[in-house]
């Protein structure tokens, strides 16, 4: 089939329908799980057991599920107002500094941002009564359910994206009148406005759920000896809507916001003034179709792993997941290949002046690259943080000894799981950029982030899991029950960490192919680090996430230290009191919420101005050094944060495991745990966002800074006012 352009077109656009209607299928198998008990309706376990149900189990799960979406809806609604406001005023600095269709552009983003968080609150929180109500029966229905919730984000987060990725294009190219370079400049307006989102749902996020994380552990498991989400700790629907809004909004914002920058990014490059594929609609589309045959991958990977990886056993969980990752990276290999020969031109071609012309196949390569090496990042991901490896289980043995040693081993480990992952990245970059430079790069994030359907499917899958567990706790079903999902959610944060490993590593390539675009834009010919000002902004750069890391953790210690005080005053009369108080569980989603909308101000102001600030200030020069400190900074940062973090959170599930609770080991893994929480949920996840948007935010405002700029690209300023220095 010729690659015409209704033929391109059409290959955009209908894997991603497909991907909406299997989504539809998906959401509707879910919603046909009928909330009615099990065993003939007896509220009694079928798994057997000396310990039997509530006798008002259905109904108590009903109304933890109810008070579950209430107060993630509610965060939603209230962090959505903030953000609204922040986008039309930013909207409006972007149309001063670049163009009206640029900020038509990040409105876009900005909503389908929106839209993304929002749906996939809303399935998660569906899903998760669904899947406690199956793991009632079996673990292989509990787990497909929450599969089948996960795979309706995944696959229509990508979907929708990139659906309104296109019809953007067509409608700037019809109405704007905008084409080549312009066109996608201005379309690099919708990565900014999905990040800039990202950035607040993360952040926001974030601190909502480590506040009631770390208050309901401390309070409840380290004061008191209760155990995980014990219906009478005030701060356990906080704890669990918090699982909603950090890991379900904001995880789908962030890898939106990463499929949107990596897109323009590739579009930006390809078209630029000296790219022989420029005029070819197929060719320049073909970033685009990279994601749209990630959509047809994910859908077939859903077939493939339902057959050979059946979950009839809760030892067989981990694996599955795995599966996903193993099937979708095999079938995406050869469809990259197909789009390639299809799309660009057989007689070479090349996107930057004096470049050797590349064939179709080659241009392969920097995909691929970033295609394995993403998986072998989730790889190392799980060695470091899966309690199945040394790693965690040497820091349970530290933890027999004191919460110190456990911490500073976790530390350790934590360290030294960064070295697999940026060699990757790095041999990604190095091979990528030799053959078709900042495009290569561009194409590297794009390949890693090709089976994102899948990535986020057992993203989500976690936090459904974590709080199926949750409402099986809390309603009083047997402990058989709660051996099922604390199986399914000890998976879940092992996934939930390759799903952070993946989000970094395709985080770093995306900043630095945005970076790239940037110094086209601002006609910045050389990196020159022994430049003072881009010297400078090195120092600068690599400062400014420890600062951001500084902010979110600060905040998470202030509001965490609100909701401890809170339990305590109300384990007062809950446990001493005759008769027993009734917990106030929306005095700590109050405290969880505001906290969030007020702290999430100051860290994503710092990363959504210092590329201007440094722009007016530095100059071109110096913008360019901020750009590569703060991301050969950020990414060191963010993968040791989350991976010590997702360590000492399943230390914490080993020693549940062995049936310590109680015991001084499993004292000081909730000790771990609790630190390590802000660290994986807050700041170093967010800490990608920051690599992402400080380059697109550049990219968005390069014409501005380069005319801030002397020839030299130091700061017009300096010139201006102080023309000896």
């Amino acid at each position: 089939m010729a690659a015409t352009d209704l033929n391109v077109n059409l290959a955009v656009v209908l894997p991603g329908v497909l991907g909406l209607v299997v989504s539809a299928i998906q959401w509707k198998r879910v919603s046909n799980v009928k909330l009615e008990g099990h065993a003939g309706n007896k509220l009694t376990s079928p798994l057997g057991g000396d310990d039997a149900d509530s006798p008002t189990a259905l109904e108590d799960m009903k109304h933890v599920a109810k008070l579950i979406s209430d107060g993630a809806m509610s965060f939603l609604v209230a962090e959505y107002q903030v953000l609204a406001v922040f986008t039309v005023i930013f909207s409006v600095l972007v149309t001063l500094a670049a163009s009206k269709e640029t900020a038509i552009a990040f409105v876009v983003g900005a909503v389908t941002s929106t839209a993304c968080g929002y749906l996939g609150m809303m399935i998660a929180t569906a899903s998760n009564i669904k899947t406690a109500h199956e793991c009632w029966d079996t673990v292989e229905k509990g787990y497909a359910v929450a599969i089948q919730g996960g795979s309706v984000m995944g696959l229509s987060l990508v979907s929708i994206g990139l659906i309104v990725l296109f019809f953007l294009i067509k409608l700037l190219q019809s109405q704007g009148g905008l084409a080549g370079a312009d066109l996608y400049e201005a379309v690099a307006g919708y990565g900014l406005g999905g990040s800039a989102i990202a950035l607040f749902g993360r952040v926001g996020g974030g601190i909502y759920t480590k506040a009631a994380d770390v208050g309901a552990d401390l309070s409840g498991k380290i004061d008191e000896g209760m155990d995980e989400d014990d219906v009478r700790n005030p701060a356990c629907i906080a704890d669990n809507v918090g699982d909603n809004v950090g890991d379900i909004a904001g995880m789908g914002a962030d890898l939106f916001g990463s499929f949107a920058e990596s897109t323009c990014a590739a579009l930006v490059i390809g078209t630029a003034a000296d790219s022989t594929i420029r005029d070819s609609w197929a060719a320049t589309m073909f970033p685009l179709l990279i994601s749209s045959t990630g959509i047809v991958c994910g859908v077939l990977t859903l077939m493939i792993v339902g057959v050979v990886y059946k979950v009839d056993k809760i030892d067989k969980v981990e694996g599955a997941l795995k599966g996903i990752l193993i099937v979708s990276t095999i079938i995406e290999t050869p469809f990259v290949y197909f789009i390639a020969q299809w799309t660009l031109p057989t007689e070479g071609f090349h996107v930057e002046a004096g470049a050797a012309n590349r064939s179709p196949t080659e241009a392969c390569v920097p995909v691929w690259l970033g295609l394995w090496s993403g998986l072998l990042i989730g790889f190392v991901t799980e060695y470091y943080t899966s309690f199945s490896y040394q790693p965690v289980r040497q820091i349970a043995e530290q933890q027999k000894t004191s919460a110190a040693t456990g911490i500073i081993f976790g530390l350790a480990v934590g360290y030294m799981s960064c070295i697999v992952p940026v060699i990757c990245i790095a041999i990604t970059v190095l091979f990528a950029h030799r053959l078709l430079g900042m495009y290569g790069v561009a194409l590297g994030a794009l390949g890693m982030l090709s089976t994102i359907t899948m990535g986020l499917t057992i993203d989500a899958y976690g936090p459904i899991s974590d709080n199926a567990g949750g409402i099986a706790e809390m309603s009083g079903l047997s402990h058989n029950v709660r051996k099922i999902t604390d199986a399914l959610d000890a998976a879940g944060n092992t996934t939930a960490a390759i799903g952070k490993g993946f989000a970094i590593g395709s985080a770093a390539l995306v900043s630095l192919a945005l970076f790239g675009a940037f110094t086209v834009r601002a006609n910045v010919s050389v990196v020159d680090a022994l430049d003072p000002w881009t010297f400078t902004g090195l120092l600068l750069g690599a400062m400014i996430p420890y600062a951001f890391a500084a902010l979110t953790m600060r905040s998470v210690a202030f509001a965490a230290t609100a909701m401890v005080e809170e339990c305590r005053e109300q384990f007062k009369k809950i446990l001493h009191d005759n008769p027993p108080a009734k917990p106030d569980y929306d005095r700590c989603i109050k405290i969880s919420t505001n906290a969030s909308l007020r702290e999430m101000v100051a860290p994503g102001l710092l990363v959504m101005l210092s590329p201007i600030v440094s722009g007016f200030l530095l100059g071109k020069n110096g913008t360019a050094g901020i750009l590569i400190g703060g991301m050969i900074s950020a990414v060191q940062m963010a993968i040791s944060m989350s991976n010590t973090g997702g360590a000492w959170d399943n230390a914490k599930k080993y020693a549940e495991k062995q049936g310590l609770k109680g015991q001084d080991q499993y004292k000081n893994a909730v000790i771990g745990d609790t630190v390590g929480d802000p660290m994986k949920d807050t700041s170093g996840p967010a800490l990608n966002i920051v690599m992402k948007l400080s380059a697109i935010i550049s990219l968005v405002f390069g014409a501005a800074i380069s005319s801030w700029s002397t020839e030299a690209g130091g700061p017009l300023w300096l010139q201006t006012y102080f023309p000896n220095y």
